[in-house]
């Protein structure tokens, strides 16, 4: 049994400023995406910018963060928010949901590719083999943050948290940072590293993060205000199955149209 470590969510202060560790994942997730994609575009042949990259990513970054917050309130939270709707300006204490960055980061592409006359896929498949990055931050502050820990278990390495009772717990903060972080940006590095039909890097992010996320709702401990939302399920699990099932559905499109490939650069550095 460990005890998980009791970090100061306080990152850095400044007198009334308070640089929270939550917020700065966020912030290096962020950069470290516009610093790679960054580089990509700089290639010879790439089709994009870096004026662009750096216009995209303060799209996407509004679109994670707003999409987030909102689809926590919605999803997980409505009733608390309502009572005090000032909390919902409270992001650094925690209580974002991807799948509602998600949206938001898709609405957010569509709107810039609008904008500099690019189609969806193509501004999605750009930026979907760096979306793991800010992913895997985004579960390393939740854990320095000590919440959405695990169920209790017996595994040796179960944790416990301050916060959850003095039973060892699975530390599936964890599990989320290695499998929607690192796990999948390998998958998409490599993936991406050949030239592939118009959605298909966007369908394999959405459906790899459907699975990793559907698995570990298994071992994390459900939202206290919901429980289990239908069964055995989670609402993680239920918002997880429609990404899934677009994944697989955005791959077979792309793979069986009639159009060329669109990554003909490696999204590597």
């Amino acid at each position: 049994m460990l005890i998980a470590p009791d970090i100061d969510p306080v990152a850095l202060s400044l007198g009334p400023i308070k640089v929270h560790w939550y917020g700065l994942m966020y912030v290096i997730g962020f950069a470290s995406v516009w610093w790679l994609a960054g580089r990509r575009a700089q290639r010879p042949g790439s089709g994009w910018t870096t004026d662009q990259v750096a216009d995209i990513v303060v799209y996407g970054a509004m679109g994670a963060i707003l999409g987030g917050r909102i689809g926590y309130v919605l999803f997980y939270n409505l009733d608390v928010y309502l009572a005090n709707p000032i909390a919902i300006l409270r992001v650094w204490d925690g209580g974002m949901s991807f799948h509602g960055g998600f949206t938001g980061v898709m609405l957010a592409m569509w709107l810039w590719g609008r904008k500099q006359k690019k189609t969806f896929f193509e501004v999605a498949d750009f930026i979907a083999p760096w979306a793991p990055i800010g992913l895997g931050a985004g579960r390393i502050g939740n854990f320095i943050n000590q919440e959405l820990w695990g169920r209790v278990t017996d595994v040796p390495w179960g944790m416990v948290f301050h916060n959850a009772g003095n039973l060892p717990r699975h530390p599936s903060q964890l599990y989320q940072a290695a499998l929607e972080g690192v796990v999948l940006f390998i998958i998409l590095w490599l993936f991406s590293r050949k030239p592939r039909p118009v959605g298909a890097v966007s369908g394999m992010l959405a459906l790899w993060y459907g699975l990793f996320r559907f698995a570990v709702e298994f071992v994390r401990e459900p939202d206290a205000q919901l429980g289990f939302v239908w069964g055995a399920f989670t609402m993680g699990q239920l918002l997880s199955l429609p990404m899934i099932i677009a994944g697989a559905a955005v791959l077979v499109w792309a793979y069986t149209r009639k159009h060329p490939h669109s990554n003909h650069q490696h999204p590597h550095a």
